[in-house]
């Protein structure tokens, strides 16, 4: 039954590539998880500069991928790093937190420096 792991809110999954261009304490985090991650920070959003007048239409805004969702996720991560887990957490280095770039793709890019503690 959990075998595979279990399923939690505010979480995601994906490989990792190297992203030269980062700071060691910056990950570039896909859009797609971005938004899923942060979904209902950037609805509260939408809902306070009048984009949106409920969830609903929020959530429909962002399903749409409309600019304004962009500009909004991108003023929510600067206030939140996220961590990135590498399992099994055997040292301090599996489990780190970094300030979320987003990025085109699939893949959450790291620092080369940082990659060793990913394996």
């Amino acid at each position: 039954e959990t075998l595979l792991g279990k399923r939690v809110d505010y979480s995601g999954r994906s490989v990792i590539v190297v992203g030269p261009l980062l700071s060691l304490h910056q990950c570039g985090l896909p859009r797609e998880i971005a938004i899923e991650l942060f979904q209902t920070f950037v609805i509260r959003g939408l809902i306070r500069q009048d984009v949106a007048s409920n969830t609903g239409i929020a959530k429909r805004k962002i399903r749409e991928k409309e600019p304004i969702v962009w500009e909004i996720l991108q003023e929510v991560m600067q206030g939140h790093p996220v961590l990135l887990n590498r399992a099994p957490t055997l040292h301090r280095l599996g489990i780190q937190a970094f300030q979320p770039i987003l990025v085109e793709g699939r893949a959450i890019c790291l620092h080369p420096l940082v990659c060793k503690g990913f394996n």
